[in-house]
C-alpha cells in the first residue's frame, strides 16, 4: 500500500529509540519479517482446520500458510507459492463448497468447507461488533460498475449471488438472500479474509508464470466447475454448456487473460480487485479506461504528512505527492 515503510520490532521506550526507526525501510526487508513471523507462528499453532474448537474465528494452521502463500504471491516467488499451497491441500482441510454462496451465508459460518480466514462479526455485543459495511448498503455506497456487472459469463450463479442489480441488494455482503442486513449496523455477516477459491487461483497464476500451462488451466478450471455446478439463487441449475472449461493452451498472455477474469467474477466485492490491478501493473489502463483519475503515483499511497513532520523529515513523501 505504500511501499517503503518504518519496521518496529520492539515497544519504544524513549524518543531516542523512536528516532532510530524514524526512517523507511525497504519493503523487501518488511515482507522478510512477514514472512519469519508467519514461519515462527506455523509451529507455534495447533494442527488442524481449527485452532481452537470453541473459538473457530481464531488464526489457523491454513490461515498460516495461505498468508505465507499471499506473501510469496505478491513478492512474485512463483515456485514457493506452489510448494505452500501443495503443502496446505496435501492437509486436507479445504475444498471448495457445493454452493457458492456457502462462503458468505450466516447459516453456514465455521461448518462450511472453504473460508480460511474470516472476521467473525457478533450482533448485540458491547462495544458493537457488528459487520458495520452492512449499514452503507444501497447504491448511494455500494454498487457495482456496468464494467463488473458485463464481465460475468451468460447465466453464471455468482452474478447474482453477489449483486442483483434490479434490487440493489448485495447479497455477499448481508450473508443471505434477503434483506434483513440492508442498512444494518450490527450484522452477523463475517469479512471473508481468504477462502479456498482465492487460493486456488493464487497456484494457477504461479503455475502460469512458471510456464507450467496445463497446470494453470487445471486450477482455473477447478473454480469454473464449482460456479457451473452451484445452483442458481431461485435453485435450479444453469443451462448446459454455459461456463465451460477453459482449453488447453500454451499461450501465457491467454491464461493470464482467463486468471484476470475469473478472479474478478469470483472474488468480486470481498476487495481484491484493487490490489490484483496494482500488482499486475493494470490498475492505469483499466481504471483510466472507466474514466478514473489514476496516476502513476497512485500505484502507491501518499504517506501522512503527520508521519513525516513528527519524524522530522526522516520518513520521506512518494514520488508525485
Amino acid at each position: 500500500a505504500f511501499g517503503d515503510v518504518p519496521l518496529l520490532l520492539k515497544p519504544l521506550k524513549n524518543f531516542s529509540e523512536a528516532d532510530e526507526v524514524s526512517k523507511r525501510v525497504p519493503k523487501e526487508e518488511v515482507y522478510s519479517q512477514i514472512s519469519a513471523d508467519l514461519a515462527a507462528a506455523k509451529g507455534l499453532i495447533p494442527a488442524g482446520k481449527y485452532s481452537n474448537n470453541t473459538d473457530k474465528w481464531r488464526v489457523s494452521q491454513g490461515a498460516v500458510l495461505a498468508m505465507q502463500a499471499k506473501v510469496a504471491l505478491f513478492t512474485q516467488k512463483w515456485n514457493e507459492v506452489v510448494s505452500i499451497i501443495t503443502e496446505l491441500e496435501g492437509l486436507g482441510y479445504y475444498s471448495l463448497n457445493a454452493n457458492y454462496f456457502d462462503n458468505f451465508s450466516i447459516a453456514k459460518k465455521y461448518t462450511d468447507n472453504e473460508v480460511i480466514f474470516a472476521y467473525n462479526h457478533v450482533p448485540e455485543q458491547t462495544p458493537r461488533n457488528g459487520n458495520g459495511i452492512c449499514a452503507l448498503a444501497g447504491w448511494g455506497f455500494i454498487a457495482p460498475t456496468t464494467n463488473f456487472v458485463n464481465e460475468f459469463e451468460t447465466n453464471d450463479p455468482r452474478l447474482l449471488y453477489t449483486v442483483d442489480v434490479t434490487t440493489q441488494n448485495v447479497y455477499k455482503i448481508f450473508g443471505e438472500i434477503g434483506t434483513t442486513n440492508k442498512g444494518n449496523e450490527d450484522a452477523a455477516s463475517n469479512k471473508v479474509y481468504i477462502r479456498w477459491a482465492d487460493v486456488l487461483l493464487w497456484k494457477a497464476e504461479a503455475y502460469n508464470e512458471m510456464n507450467s500451462y496445463a497446470n494453470a488451466v487445471t486450477y482455473i478450471n477447478k473454480i469454473r466447475t464449482r460456479a457451473r455446478q452451484t445452483p442458481t439463487i431461485t435453485g435450479g441449475t444453469i443451462p448446459a454448456g454455459s461456463i465451460t472449461d477453459r482449453p488447453a493452451s500454451n499461450n501465457k498472455d491467454e491464461i493470464k487473460n482467463w486468471l484476470v477474469h475469473e478472479r474478478r467474477v469470483e472474488l468480486g466485492f470481498e476487495s481484491h480487485r484493487f490490489y490484483d490491478l496494482k500488482r499486475w501493473g493494470l490498475a492505469k489502463t483499466f481504471l483510466t479506461g472507466l474514466g478514473k483519475s489514476f496516476q502513476d503515483k497512485h500505484y502507491l499511497y501518499p504517506i501522512p504528512q503527520g508521519e513525516i513532520d513528527k519524524s522530522g523529515g526522516s520518513i520521506t513523501q512518494n514520488n508525485g505527492y
